[in-house]
């Protein structure tokens, strides 16, 4: 029953913007790395962004760099990613997921995984 509760994804235009929450239920997440993974249409889940416990240090994957801002506000017990300059290929399910510890911009052994919400980019 510990799981994330993931929201905030639609259908934006490209070069539009989302902000997704990513908030944890059941269990309080300072204690944990949290990343945020997508998974496209007919491809694999991809880890995007992670950020770090209650430290706060983020690291993103190439092809988000300086378009996505992950943060974490744990007092309330949520986990945002900005997404700015949104391109077609940013398009899939966005998922996150408490592991031990970022590995670059991928959060590892990941856990504890919410049902995902959908982000559509298309004109």
């Amino acid at each position: 029953q510990l799981h994330f509760v993931e929201s905030g994804g639609g259908l934006v235009q490209p070069g539009g913007s989302l902000r997704l929450s990513c908030a944890a239920s059941g269990f309080t997440m300072e204690h944990f790395a949290i990343g945020w993974f997508r998974q496209a249409p007919g491809k694999e889940r991809e880890g995007v962004s992670c950020i770090d416990t209650s430290y706060g240090s983020a690291d993103y994957v190439d092809s988000v760099k300086g378009r996505f801002t992950i943060s974490r506000d744990n007092a309330k017990n949520t986990v945002y990613l900005q997404m700015n300059n949104l391109k077609p290929n940013d398009t899939g399910v966005y998922y996150c997921a408490a592991g031990p510890y970022c590995s670059g911009g991928v959060c590892n052994y990941p856990t504890y995984w919410g049902q995902g919400t959908e982000v559509t980019v298309s004109s």
